[in-house]
């Protein structure tokens, strides 16, 4: 991995030069603060280590007379939503997921380790959904949502009951990294441990009537939400130049796999696109471990308190269900109880009869028709969708700490020399930040606070690898996670753990680290293999480092 990471620090000195040309790349602070302090730069670096610490507005937001939207949207996400039809955070339902953001980002960090038995997703915390898929062709399962609800309003019923859901943690006996032993040369040990997700098919409303076929359940953890505004300002010609260098490195033979899907022949591929709400303009994909979304503002946020929550918006006037579009819907309509119920909750819904489609003497057929209607009516105003994106694009990351410890500085020239930085590329230079929407609901450049020719430390190169871990994630490919800011997980959730990758299968940095050589396979085995072989000092340095940024 050495000589991978100096083929992209040779072939990088190119690409920052081209990323600032229109701006001034930032240099050490006169009071002896190095640049890499600044985690977000100068508009994006808040200053706060406490237990709020990932919850501050940017300078940008300041700066830029944002405040009052962007306190707007830090009550829409902190707030949980209720299943009454009208108000403030009205509309939740008639099946969700969590009841509010904050219930899968505690502190607005990522979602608390998950423990052993119950799926509780009921109390704040459990950021950790499900994936149902095919084992087969590691395709969702369509009689499934891509993020299952598990929760409904009466008289409608959960597609998915949690409380038959069980957690099971099991521990790896093997590491190639360290030669299939659990422990270090000097003695200390580590564990490996990954989660099975139990779902009988009894906790599946309506399996009767779906063809199941084989499936099978994993976990995937929430991301962490600040300083995404300023990976939505990196360009997209540098994240497309970083895909071309690494596809260089593979073909070197540096890396093990290649997703030729996104990325092949010097040729960005799969572009994120939205031709219902937008005009089907492609852009470079940047968001969530499988990439599969584009800009901030089309992304996992503005898709989450949607799909979530089910609160409908004037762009998107439909439930969220299953994949397929109407197994949930057929099976409702079918349901003795939901359709005794469902007269008195239609009459709260549409008490004016605007929806005549909803009000025929067949109560199956309206039940259908409400579940499956494109024009639903509006419960988050635009305003309140604004003011959400807003803070969601302003939400700075904290700056570096520890910064002057000798053991952090230590550390972080062995992240560099180990090659850990290869793929946690430490920093990138944004752009003019110009915003783009493929929702097309944002079209000009005064809708968001922008963070425009900054140089910034996310630790992540935006690009897709393969760790090949025990009961991994679907598909394998996951997207570099970005680690500023992970160090303050506990400080600001009072997470037993750390709660590392993608299923908070790692409690701690350490066996985060040894994850990524599970397996001879894995891209990042000959960096873990160099940490394993560190004297303790040099890897306690290293994690003192990682959990510094």
């Amino acid at each position: 991995m050495k000589k991978y990471y100096f083929l992209l620090c040779a072939l990088s000195v190119a690409l920052v030069a081209c990323d600032i040309e229109n701006g001034e790349q930032p240099t050490d602070d006169p009071q002896g603060l190095p640049e890499w302090y600044y985690a977000g730069g100068e508009l994006g670096t808040a200053f706060l280590a406490t237990s709020n610490a990932l919850e501050q507005p940017a300078p940008s937001v300041e700066n830029g007379h944002w405040m009052e939207s962007f306190k707007n949207g830090e009550a829409i996400f902190e707030k949980q939503f209720m299943s009454n039809i009208s108000g403030t955070r009205g509309g939740l339902g008639p099946v969700y997921v969590r009841a509010s953001c904050l219930h899968c980002h505690p502190g607005y960090s990522h979602g608390e380790s998950v423990e052993a038995g119950k799926y509780n997703t009921e109390a704040v915390g459990n950021g950790t959904l499900l994936v149902i898929y095919d084992p087969a062709t590691e395709a969702y399962k369509t009689w499934a949502a891509g993020m299952p609800q598990l929760h409904a309003v009466e008289p409608f019923k959960a597609p998915i009951d949690p409380s038959q859901i069980t957690i099971e943690w099991k521990v790896a006996t093997a590491c190639a990294a360290s030669g299939d032993k659990m422990a270090f040369a000097d003695g200390e040990t580590f564990e490996l441990r990954y989660p099975e997700v139990h779902l009988p098919k009894e906790a599946i409303y309506g399996y009767e009537q779906l063809n199941l076929g084989d499936y099978k359940v994993k976990l995937e953890n929430t991301i962490g939400i600040y300083g995404t505004g300023l990976l939505d300002a990196i360009p997209e010609d540098s994240l497309i130049a970083q895909w071309a260098l690494e596809e260089e490195a593979y073909q070197a033979g540096h890396l093990k796999h290649w997703n030729s899907a996104m990325f092949e022949g010097g040729v960005y591929k799969n572009y994120y696109s939205n031709s219902r709400q937008g005009d089907g303009t492609k852009y470079v994909r940047r968001y969530t471990y499988a990439m599969s979304r584009g800009p901030l503002l089309d992304a996992a946020g503005a898709n989450a308190i949607w799909n979530i929550t089910n609160v409908t918006r004037s762009d998107r006037r439909y439930h969220y269900l299953d994949l397929a579009g109407t197994n949930y819907a057929t099976i409702s309509s079918k349901d003795p109880e939901v359709q005794a119920g469902f007269p008195a909750y239609i009459a709260k819904v549409d008490p004016n009869k605007e929806h005549p489609e909803w009000w025929t003497d067949n109560v199956e057929q309206n039940i259908y028709n409400y579940l499956t209607s494109t024009s639903l009516p509006v419960e988050m105003t635009d305003d309140e969708y604004a003011d959400l994106m807003v803070w969601h694009r302003g939400l700075a990351v904290p700056a570096v700490r520890n910064i002057h410890d000798e053991k952090v500085q230590k550390g972080k020239d062995l992240f560099t020399q180990i090659g850990c930085a290869t793929c946690h590329r430490p920093s990138w230079t944004t752009g003019p930040d110009y915003i783009q929407d493929p929702n097309k609901f944002f079209t000009r450049n005064n809708d968001m606070p922008r963070f425009p020719y900054q140089k910034i430390w996310p630790y992540t190169d935006m690009v897709q690898h393969k760790l090949c871990m025990e009961n991994d994630i679907r598909t394998g490919w996951c997207r570099t996670t970005p680690l500023w800011g992970r160090g303050l997980h506990q400080k600001c959730t009072g997470d037993a753990y750390e709660a590392r990758l993608h299923d908070t299968r790692a409690r701690n940095v350490v066996e985060a680290i040894m994850w990524h050589g599970y397996s001879s396979e894995s891209d990042a085995i000959e960096s873990t293999t160099n940490f394993y072989n560190l004297p303790k000092a040099d890897r306690d340095a290293i994690v003192a480092f990682i959990n510094a940024i």
